[in-house]
């Protein structure tokens, strides 16, 4: 099956993760789903993640940080992430919130209605 990312998600890495996901969430939120390839949930949440920033049409971008790639599993350890998939949220340069574990697309939709800048879901109404 072919698959292609939605537009709105990029790869980061532990070299990157400052500049593209913290100094960028100043200027909007950004989702970063820390994952692994060995791991059944994580390929489970993904589609699900995709689905549910695509529907902010770009006011919210998914970063996705493979842990086991490089330096990865340092923002890991830095996160003090207990298990895999996490979701953390970041908005302002801060984490918004975070989840553990898979979830389907409507759940992911109401955790971000939950967790995102109420002036930002206005944008969307």
């Amino acid at each position: 099956m072919n698959q292609h990312p939605p537009s709105h998600a990029f790869a980061v890495d532990h070299h990157h993760f400052q500049e593209r996901v913290i100094s960028a969430s100043r200027e909007g939120p950004i989702l970063v789903d820390f994952w692994a390839d060995w791991c059944s949930p994580c390929h489970a949440l993904a589609p699900h993640l995709d689905r549910a920033v695509d529907a902010y049409q770009g006011l919210v971008r998914l970063a996705k940080v493979e842990v086991d790639e490089g330096d990865n599993m340092k923002l890991a350890g830095h996160y003090r992430l207990r298990g895999f998939p996490t979701v953390i949220l970041f908005q302002g340069g801060a984490e918004g919130g975070r989840f553990s574990g898979s979830r389907s697309t409507p759940q992911i939709r109401d955790w971000l209605r939950e967790h995102l800048d109420p002036a930002l879901l206005e944008t969307l109404a």
